[in-house]
């Protein structure tokens, strides 16, 4: 049997945009000649308003879906809750335990870095938001560049998010190291280091395999565990802090340009995760509204905390010594109480929260390449879902290759490999960011003058351009090596895409 294809909205007349349009089959006759009652869906019904060209865009001709034997239907089993905790906690996991120490050889201008990023995070939720109403199905930021410029950027854009997926699992598995060393020491050992790595990274893949139903329910308590006590660190570590401890301005020798380009590309690493609602719109109920009001409140909540809870950590750790620490967030408690007990405290919520992100991105990392495969742009195996609803061989090759990329990075040590990881996901996360965003730009850009509300197209606009500006900007930021060895990983991926496609082509001709 073949996978149900969600089915495509009506073709835009204007760009003007704000209430989603109503949703139309589609009629064109490239489509026609493809769609079949086993390829299609109904369209959802949604409230009716004028069709423009910020809120729709015409049906892709695209091939049909592989078949594949045996696999259900994705359910959708999210909420605006659980859909909001899978935003956070994929956001809030491993880089905000981490990442105050990374970026603390730059100075405090790492904290004016993560108020840009705030910023910047906002508008990527908004402009998925606006994309999930035309596109509300799983896998986004595969689904519209393919929609807007073809199955190859489609396929990029799959392959480079993939790519990140696994990297940033193998980061996240890293990062979670520090805090197991305050809990049970591990003294140095780069063995014992990896096999922690291991396992944080091989528990949560395994929970995987029960479904997302399960994934769902995990996503919300472990959200909940960790972002009270971050929000306590937050709001109760600012009455302790020390401005002393803060340290300079600019640490780094660099202009003050590049030294907040510097590290907003690191602290980046600590945002992804924006997109999940759009990428697993296919799980989340009523995704055309659910998609972007769960990205923006989930993203705002972690921004709060981020930017508060890094503050106290500045003004907690001295400067020379946050430079050097391996858990930040841990030795900021103790700067609190005077003692061990809150950093133990912490870094079982930090083992706690690393343990749910690795939960939300081990299955944001299955179903990218579960969109991309079918339409026959990913090999076979990552169309088959488990009986879960759960893409059980993407859930398999994301943490064998996350293990991979442990165990070879792991003998340069964690805080090398950690940095060195995070800068390639800056890299690999921006190109679907950047061509999401150059899709938006193409839908209206095709829109008629017919019926143009200015405030609503400027609105889109000004979401669309920043977005691209913020996602170009970061990738610049990320450094010659970082960009070096993000282009070699997306450059890897051209010869999988020219083998499927030549495969496909030969069975479509043949047919």
């Amino acid at each position: 049997m073949t996978v149900p294809r969600p089915a495509g909205a009506a073709e835009p007349t204007g760009p003007e945009s704000s209430e989603p349009a109503t949703a139309a089959e589609p009629t064109g006759p490239e489509l026609s000649e493809r769609a079949t009652a086993a390829d299609t869906v109904p369209a959802p019904a949604v409230a009716a308003a004028p069709a423009t060209a910020a809120d729709t865009v015409p049906a892709p001709a695209v091939a049909a879906a592989p078949a594949v034997s045996g696999a259900p239907a994705p359910r959708r089993t999210f909420g605006l809750a659980a859909a909001t905790a899978l935003v956070m906690g994929n956001i809030i996991g491993g880089g905000i335990f981490a990442l105050p120490a990374t970026v603390a050889p730059y100075g405090t201008i790492s904290l004016l870095a993560f108020l840009v990023l705030s910023v910047g995070a906002v508008l990527l939720a908004l402009l998925f938001g606006k994309l999930a109403r035309r596109s509300p199905v799983t896998g986004g930021l595969y689904v519209y560049p393919r929609d807007a410029f073809g199955e190859f950027a489609g396929f990029l854009s799959a392959w480079s998010y993939w790519t990140m997926c696994w990297v940033s699992i193998a980061a996240l598995a890293v990062a979670v190291v520090g805090y197991v060393d305050v809990l049970i020491p591990l003294h140095g050992n780069h063995v014992l280091q990896a096999l922690v790595a291991m396992a944080a990274l091989w528990l949560p893949a395994a929970a995987n395999f029960a479904g997302t139903r399960w994934v769902g329910a995990v996503q919300v308590v472990s959200t909940i565990l960790k972002f009270v006590p971050l929000l306590l660190l937050a709001t109760i570590g600012l009455f302790f802090v020390d401005a002393d401890n803060f340290g300079p301005f600019n640490a780094s020798g660099q202009s003050v340009s590049g030294a907040l380009a510097a590290s907003a590309a690191l602290l980046l690493y600590s945002f992804l995760g924006v997109e999940s609602a759009a990428v697993s719109a296919g799980e989340v109920r009523d995704p055309e509204r659910t998609v972007g009001r769960a990205s923006v409140l989930g993203t705002l909540a972690s921004a709060l905390v981020y930017v508060l809870g890094t503050i106290a950590v500045f003004g907690l750790v001295p400067h020379d010594r946050l430079v050097d620490s391996g858990a930040p967030f841990a030795d900021a408690v103790n700067a609190i109480t005077g003692g061990g007990w809150g950093g133990t405290a912490i870094a079982l919520v930090a083992v706690a929260s690393i343990t749910g992100c690795l939960n939300g991105w081990i299955l944001m990392a299955a179903q990218m390449p579960y969109a991309a495969a079918r339409d026959g742009l990913f090999p076979a195996p990552f169309a088959r879902l488990g009986k879960g609803g759960v893409p059980g061989f993407g859930v398999w090759a994301c943490a064998v290759l996350g293990s991979l990329l442990i165990a070879l990075n792991y003998t340069a040590g964690p805080d090398t490999t950690f940095r060195v990881l995070v800068l390639i996901t800056t890299f690999t996360g921006c190109v679907p960011y950047l061509l999401s965003a150059a899709a938006q730009l193409y839908w209206l850009a095709r829109g008629t003058r017919e019926g143009v509300r200015p405030a609503g197209l400027a609105r889109d606009l000004t979401v669309a351009v920043l977005s691209f500006g913020f996602s170009f900007w970061l990738i610049a930021g990320a450094g010659y090596a970082a960009v070096y060895q993000g282009v070699l990983f997306l450059f890897a991926g051209i010869p999988v895409y020219v083998w499927l496609r030549g495969r496909k082509d030969t069975a479509q001709a043949a047919a």
